[in-house]
């Protein structure tokens, strides 16, 4: 697997680092047991909403540090609606590039960033919580990356159904039996979808 430099210098030398005494929002995001976890801390000037100061602490791979580490430099000194823009395809591009089997990594990083500053929107009074629905699945569904080609399923068409009823979250995905990594698609799908409270139980088809 063939890393970038700047992927490799935020690895060896990760800017931001460590947990925030008091921090004015935070999120964490993955598992330990799955393999990747990044927690973000924020701290916000409420009279501008510019975020003044924003470490993270990491549990994974080489790329999953260096991601973490490049929005925190990305996020630093931007309003939060401004880093509400930062997206995985730009903080992977940031690092000049990351392998398509590890582009799940940048996407760990900004919607760990993302939910962090949901958190202190709700906090302040700034936004409501989002109300669950079908287009939540679907939203999540678009975090979910082939590692063949490193691109989202939904952009990919690879979902052909996404449903949800009684607390049933149905989803069909077309994806060949002898590809190698149909089993991982199933089981990130798995573990994007029962953060949700909502979400009682998952069928996936193939």
């Amino acid at each position: 697997m063939q890393y970038s430099q700047k992927v490799l210098d935020h690895f060896m030398k990760p800017h931001n680092v460590g947990k925030m005494e008091n921090p004015d929002a935070e999120a964490t995001e993955g598992s330990p047991a799955c393999g990747d976890q990044v927690s973000i801390f924020l701290k916000v000037n409420p009279e501008n909403n510019v975020i003044d100061d924003v470490k993270f602490l990491s549990y994974g791979c080489a790329s999953n540090i260096a991601t973490a580490s490049i929005i925190t430099d990305l996020a630093k000194g931007k309003t939060i609606e401004e880093a509400k823009e930062i997206t995985w395809k730009g903080a992977a591009e940031a690092l000049d590039g990351l392998p398509p089997v590890k582009m799940h990594c940048s996407v760990l990083a900004v919607d760990t960033l993302h939910h962090a500053i949901k958190n202190y929107e709700i906090k302040h009074h700034l936004a409501k919580e989002d109300k669950f629905s079908k287009d939540t699945i679907i939203e999540e569904l678009k975090k979910i990356i082939y590692p063949k080609v490193g691109e989202d399923i939904v952009t990919l068409k690879m979902v052909k159904y996404a449903g949800f009823e009684e607390g049933v979250a149905v989803i069909d995905i077309e994806i060949p039996k002898f590809d190698i990594h149909r089993d991982n698609v199933a089981e990130e799908i798995r573990e994007h979808l029962e953060k949700f409270k909502e979400i009682k139980e998952i069928k996936i088809t193939m």
